[in-house]
């Protein structure tokens, strides 16, 4: 069956190409869709008059997610996690929760699904991850997988710095551990 495509396909085709396709997937999914029309001569002439107006849509759905991806990459998430000893997580780090911390913190929605994940972080680190935000469009999104008092930690050790610093030890009185009553 030939169809001519009204969007880029990724592994089909682009639009305005004239395809060859197996009966049953033109007819209930690429038809229906809309993503196809059947290759006749009437519909050749159609496609030809609308075909400016789908190459507009199809560059503004493009440009948008060339946005999504520059704001993508100008991320860098910070995911808190409970570990054990060695510094094993428990449990793991999927896309989900990537998704859920992006449309949390930063307000972007994004979708689990595009987000390449081969397997779920298992470990404390640094990571580089893929989000194919359209079909030749991919992000590059830097994740950090910490401990989850990480950040307590760090603010009581530079909390506990600046007060040895703003205290003079000489004043204190070692036996008491007070500071001394001005009259």
């Amino acid at each position: 069956m030939e169809v001519i495509l009204r969007t880029n396909m990724d592994n089909l085709g682009a639009l305005g190409q004239v395809v060859n396709v197996k009966p049953g997937y033109g007819r209930n999914y690429l038809i229906p869709q809309g993503l196809a029309m059947l290759a006749t001569p009437g519909n050749k002439k159609r496609f030809e008059l609308e075909r400016k107006k789908l190459q507009e849509k199809l560059d503004a759905v493009r440009f948008a997610a060339q946005e999504l991806a520059d704001k993508i990459s100008a991320v860098s998430l910070r995911i808190p996690v409970r570990v054990g000893e060695g510094d094993r997580l428990y449990g793991s780090v999927t896309s989900a929760n990537i998704s859920d911390l992006l449309q949390a913190d930063h307000g972007l929605d994004v979708d689990k699904k595009i987000i390449l994940l081969d397997d779920p972080l298992r470990a404390l680190g640094d990571y580089t991850i893929e989000v194919r935000v359209y079909q030749d469009i991919r992000a590059q999104l830097q994740v950090a997988v910490v401990r989850h008092d990480a950040d307590r930690t760090a603010q009581a050790e530079t909390e506990g710095s600046e007060t040895a610093q703003e205290m003079p030890t000489d004043v204190i009185n070692p036996a008491t551990g007070a500071l001394p009553v001005e009259e």
